[in-house]
């Protein structure tokens, strides 16, 4: 006799999963407004907009990195992350370094003050995060990290210059 609690979940109705893939579209566009608006609204603690905020995060997550390269892992234009990476310059948190693999396209990498500003970031996100409420499990957070990841994926060849 075979247990069901095994047995491999039955592929959905395209139909079916494209509704409830919108539904999730139509909570992470206002999740990621607010999410926008709370940043801009602790700016003034570290002194950061959400642009540069964002600079710091993925140099503190991947280390140094061109402007071009930013912008691709960002969805972001390049002149976009310039502006953000330049405003990050202006208050000492990121500095240009010679790049071994491209001589004109120069890496950004944070300095010890751009470390301690992400670090200070994260760590009041963090606790702001400890407070989501529910009953939601890793399991829960893992699958929602993958339905996440398959609609990224899809929109992958999107060129954002």
């Amino acid at each position: 006799m075979k247990d069901d609690r095994t047995a491999p979940a039955a592929a959905p109705d395209p139909d079916e999963l494209a509704d409830h893939l919108t539904e999730v579209f139509d909570l992470v566009g206002p999740l990621y407004r607010r999410v926008h608006r709370k940043v801009e609204q602790a700016a003034p603690i570290e002194g950061l907009s959400v642009g540069v905020r964002a600079v710091l995060d993925l140099l503190r997550a991947r280390g140094p990195m061109t402007v071009p390269q930013m912008g691709r892992a960002q969805a972001l234009s390049r002149q976009f992350v310039q502006r953000m990476v330049n405003d990050a310059a202006r208050q000492g948190l990121v500095e240009s370094v010679a790049n071994p693999a491209h001589r004109r396209s120069s890496l950004i990498r944070l300095t010890g003050p751009g470390r301690a500003a992400i670090a200070a970031v994260r760590a009041r996100e963090h606790e702001l995060l400890r407070r989501v409420g529910g009953d939601l499990s890793m399991a829960d957070v893992d699958a929602c990290l993958r339905v996440l990841a398959a609609m990224h994926a899809l929109f992958d060849d999107v060129d954002v210059d």
